[in-house]
């Protein structure tokens, strides 16, 4: 026995194998290790993984046109954890990020700059101006927004990143566009769009926002018939001089418009007579509705006649605001429309072609033509009162326009030949849902313009169906996209603005004003002008410049048009930089993903264009594209992913009219986080003025923090952020850094192309517990990652850490590492050498500059053999209890077992802690009380022989197996015992058991060990024999 001298006491210290690591509690500076992993992994996997197994996520692009916010951060980093992902399975990543560059959002900023630096106002600045401004506005925030995607840790080919203003691009638009015009897919017309008066521009349905809470006037308005069908004349006490078709319009302002009167066949009206003799007919359902407006009884009315729909049908009115001295207002009719219907208004329609889509088609096929006397900026013109054009003309539709028509209405009364009845009955102010320009956010209108149009019903059902090949996550989005490919007919593809890709259309000058022309074989030779002077000359050269006119057109003067392509359309076709893959029969891009709002957007207008490119090249049987293609025709997406918005810790949308905002910046550098107090060394009298003049520190986690965020929300919803979230986020980083640092410290002496065979398959239960719940872990990650469900991969990582780990594996190991033997901490090195790795790939997708500062720390043995973070490729780890079922099902068996009894353990020990009659766990032993179970694995547990090792595994001093129930008062000799009993249901094979046991902790038995402080020295200030072998071994 060694002789407890004063210097033997003083020297066991440094026989232990304490830690040893440099690496910092808190992250670096990242500029060390972002190039690492960030561009110069990507560059390395671009040319060692072969181009045979090539992973694409398509970017969707976004606007160059403001600064980076919290959704950006969820979209790009939700993108770069799917890249490293794939990369980690040994695929080669292409990812090229892009940026959407043209269109109103820009082009609005561009016309502010310029206004700002004095150089003109909105109305006089010129297209070749907004151009350059725009273009430069662009290149700015390209360059702005790059710097933070790459501040972030987001790994592509950032130097050849995509912008749909580069002249290749535009080419490739043009040629989409050009294909579409060969198939007779595009077509100008006279139609309804929305028109965003703010704007002064069409807009499609993606560039709408609704405002819930919208104010309008509405009005009920009566037209009196002129002529009566005659089922509805041969009605008993119908009077043809005094009767009117009761209308009501939330849009007063579109009555100038109205030419026709719509009702549904199968409802039933009625003709109701006033007090004042006068007759109105309304739906028989909403009689009660008008009467109330009209501040009448039902008793003080007469039902005159129940009548159909269809008895109305041909009966005509006219529109006397249409009306003037020189030309009488034309007859109009009263026609059936399916879609009308008894549940608002009066059951009659107000119909007006030129500003209502329903309308529109309705009336075309009768033959009646839309008209909407309003102009660009959603004023009155001189048409839209013929009687007096400059009583309406110059006013504001959704103003003073609508208070002036139904003045005039007022006006007119007189001339109504009705007496006193208005034909205005009743206006009231209504609150609903109403589409806003996204950008302005004022409201919009329905305008009839011309327009260029996109055929959606010609390529429908092919994009329909090709939507049955691709994976949606979450699965709602198919239903979400299906239904606004399938209620889609037509897609306004022109804008009336200048910062785009322009329409390439020509106007010939003829007697009867502009017509358009639009050939493939123009657009051709206007590509290769474009090419030649590049694509701003179209607005720069003169506008009848014959060099932009093909030969092949006949004799004229031709001038260019002004239009330019929707931005979705730009967008929609950027798939053309992927287009090879295509030709090989493989999906344009593996992935899609965006935010939820894109189903109607980008991916959408993506879909359609290249449903409609294929429909177009797939004529040509030379086209590879027509032998590729096994079914008719595919989706440019394998995968399409959707993501929610970033919403406040309250739920609320973020904006900053509410203060609510949270810039990505914070997240990172720590400041929405209460200041953290740093203890700092200060001279003598200098306390006082340190206090007042230090400023807040903060606990700044880097980009790791804003990407740990990402990856913990179930991005599938709408995701939430705030201190509690980020308090999280926090803590769990520490926690990450405090476990590679303990990994980092154990492991530096480590060397795994040493470790022989038996170290590392150990047979300790704490490792074969451990090898265990790694590989379900890993397992449970990695299934994870590869169905995108990032945030389960995260809290499997997380309460593998919390709970397999620091709770549970951690304690006991300590002893076998600091203080056992070199086999047995050859062992335990081993086994922590297999979780290190796991950890590295699990984490690395999500928090790649942590993985990359500890693999820099990693002492050069641990790398031997290894490319690193990023590039070894990542199979789940398997344990050898995974090898078949039955060891399977044992080891959980046996994990469920000894969990139940250290929930009691440690339930006991906390009594006697809180009594004060003991500190640490070492102070104590336990005796298991478990009677035979008849379960082989609990069983060969509950030896004898395991009593040494389960007092390791429970990290107390010693333990007693006594197979029997519990005695009713246990001999304690006189020291205190603290009883705790545990019930576990147990699998063997088929039948599920149910095992009690207790336990009774009491003092250790031993003495306490000088060096590793188990409570088994024979002797007090005496080693215990395990410590006493491992010194003489030191030598």
């Amino acid at each position: 026995m060694l002789t407890p001298t004063r210097l033997l006491r003083a020297s066991w210290s440094t026989t232990l194998k304490l830690p040893k690591s440099a690496f910092p509690p808190r992250p670096a500076d990242p500029k060390t290790f972002l190039p690492r992993c960030t561009d110069e992994l990507y560059a390395w996997q671009a040319t060692h993984r072969p181009a045979a197994n090539v992973f694409v996520l398509h970017d969707g692009p976004p606007y160059a046109n403001g600064d980076l916010h919290v959704g950006h951060a969820l979209n790009k980093i939700l993108k770069d954890i799917i890249c490293r992902f794939q990369l980690g399975q040994g695929k080669r990543v292409q990812y090229i990020p892009g940026w959407d560059c043209h269109g109103l959002p820009i082009e609005i900023k561009a016309l502010q700059a310029l206004q700002l630096r004095g150089e003109g106002d909105h109305e006089k600045i010129g297209a070749v101006e907004v151009r350059k401004a725009a273009r430069r506005l662009a290149e700015e925030t390209i360059e702005r927004q790059k710097k933070g995607f790459k501040e972030w840790a987001v790994m592509g080919d950032w130097d050849n990143a995509y912008r749909t203003m580069e002249k290749g691009f535009e080419t490739s638009q043009l040629r989409v566009w050009k294909g579409m015009v060969e198939k007779g897919l595009i077509y100008r017309q006279y139609k309804p769009v929305y028109w965003s008066p703010s704007s002064g521009t069409a807009l499609a349905e993606a560039e709408l926002e609704y405002d819930d809470n919208h104010r309008s006037t509405a009005a009920f308005v009566r037209f009196p018939l002129i002529t009566l069908a005659g089922p509805l004349a041969s009605l008993p006490g119908v009077k043809p001089d005094a009767i009117s078709a009761v209308i009501w319009t939330t849009t007063p302002w579109t009555l100038p418009a109205n030419n026709a009167i719509a009702v549904h066949a199968d409802l039933d009206y009625c003709v109701v007579e006033l007090p004042s003799n006068h007759q109105l007919i309304v739906a028989q359902s909403r009689l009660n509705h008008v009467l109330t407006f009209l501040n009448l009884e039902l008793k003080s009315v007469k039902v005159v006649a129940p009548c159909r729909g269809s008895d109305l049908l041909g009966s005509e009115y006219t529109n006397i605001l249409q009306h003037s001295d020189s030309e009488p207002a034309q007859t109009q009719p009263i026609l059936q429309a399916d879609f009308v219907s008894a549940d608002s208004g009066t059951g009659l329609v107000h119909m007006a072609a030129g500003h209502g889509m329903d309308d529109y088609n309705v009336c075309m096929k009768l033959g009646i033509p839309a008209f909407a006397p309003v102009d660009d900026q959603g004023r009155f013109t001189l048409l839209a009162l013929p009687a007096q054009p400059g009583f309406l003309a110059g006013k504001a539709v959704q103003k003073e326009g609508t208070d002036a028509v139904l003045e005039w209405l007022d006006k007119l009364n007189s001339q109504s030949g009705d007496g006193q009845l208005p034909l205005v009955l009743a206006t009231h102010e209504i609150r609903h849902k109403y589409p806003i320009d996204w950008r302005t956010k004022q409201p919009v209108i329905i305008r009839a313009t011309e327009q260029w149009f996109a055929d959606v019903d010609e390529i429908k059902a092919g994009a329909l169906e090709s939507l049955e090949d691709v994976t949606f996550i979450p699965e709602t989005g198919h239903t979400r996209l299906s239904s606004f490919v399938r209620g889609r007919s037509q897609w306004c593809v022109s804008r009336q603005r200048a910062w785009g890709v322009p329409v390439p259309a020509l106007y010939r000058k003829t007697e009867d004003g502009l017509q358009a022309v639009m050939t493939s074989g123009t657009i051709e030779y206007i590509m290769k002008v474009i090419d030649d002077r590049g694509i701003d000359a179209w607005w720069t050269d003169a506008e009848d410049d014959a060099a932009w006119v093909a030969p092949e057109l006949e004799a004229g003067t031709y001038v260019r048009g002004k239009d330019t392509m929707d931005v979705w359309f730009d967008s929609g076709t950027t798939w053309t930089l992927l287009e090879d893959r295509a030709a090989q029969g493989l999906p344009v891009a593996d992935v899609y993903l965006e935010g939820t709002d894109q189903h109607r957007g980008w991916f959408q207008s993506s879909l359609l264009t290249y449903i409609a490119h294929q429909s177009a090249q797939i004529l040509d049987a030379k086209h590879p594209l027509t032998s590729a293609l096994k079914h008719p025709m595919k989706a440019p997406y394998k995968t399409l992913i959707t993501h929610g918005f970033a919403l406040d810790a309250e739920g609320r949308k973020m904006s900053k009219s509410l203060g609510n905002v949270v810039s990505p910046a914070q997240i990172m550098d720590g400041s929405l986080l209460p200041p953290v107090s740093r203890k700092k060394k200060k001279q003598k009298g200098q306390e006082k003025a340190a206090a007042s003049s230090a400023t807040p520190s903060y606990d700044a986690m880097g980009a790791d923090a804003l990407r740990l965020w990402v990856a913990s929300s179930d991005y599938t919803r709408d995701v939430v952020i705030g201190q509690p979230v980020l308090q999280s986020i926090n803590t769990s980083l520490h926690k990450y850094r405090v476990t590679f640092k303990w990994l980092l410290g154990v492991l530096n002496d480590y060397d795994p192309s040493k470790a022989d065979s038996k170290a590392s398959s150990s047979t300790d239960l704490a490792d074969r517990i451990a090898s265990h719940q790694l590989s379900l872990t890993s397992a449970a990650v990695h299934r994870s990652y590869q169905s995108y469900d990032f945030f389960k991969g995260v809290y499997a990582v997380n309460r593998y850490i919390t709970t397999d780990l620091s709770a549970f594996y951690f304690e006991p190991l300590k002893d076998r590492l600091y203080a056992g033997s070199a086999s047995t901490r050859l062992a335990a090195q081993a086994a922590l050498y297999k979780i290190f790795n796991e950890l590295l790939h699990m984490l690395a997708p999500v928090t790649p500059l942590l993985v990359e500062e500890v693999w820099a720390h990693c002492p050069p043995n641990l790398k031997e053999g290894r490319e690193g973070p990023g590039k070894d490729v990542w199979a789940p780890f398997a344990a050898p209890s995974m090898a078949d079922e039955t060891q399977r099902r044992d080891m959980e068996t046996t994990i469920a077992f000894i969990t139940a009894a250290f929930t009691a353990v440690k339930s006991a020990q906390e009594i006697a802690r809180e009594e004060k009659l003991m500190g640490g766990g070492l102070e104590c032993g336990f005796t298991l009380y478990v009677p035979p179970t008849g379960i082989p694995s609990v069983e060969q547990l509950l030896n004898n022989s395991m009593e040494e090792e389960l007092a390791s595994l429970f990290v107390v001093s010693d333990v007693k197996i006594v197979r029997s129930h519990e005695p009713e008062q246990e001999e304690s000799g006189g020291a205190w015992s603290f009883r705790e009993t545990f019930e576990v249901e147990l699998e063997e094979g088929t039948e599920k058991t149910k095992v009690t046991g207790a336990v009774v902790v009491t003092p250790a038995e031993g003495k306490k060990c000088p060096r590793c402080w188990r409570f088994v020295a024979p002797e007090p200030e005496t080693l215990c024999g395990r410590c006493e072998g491992v010194v003489k071994e030191q030598g």
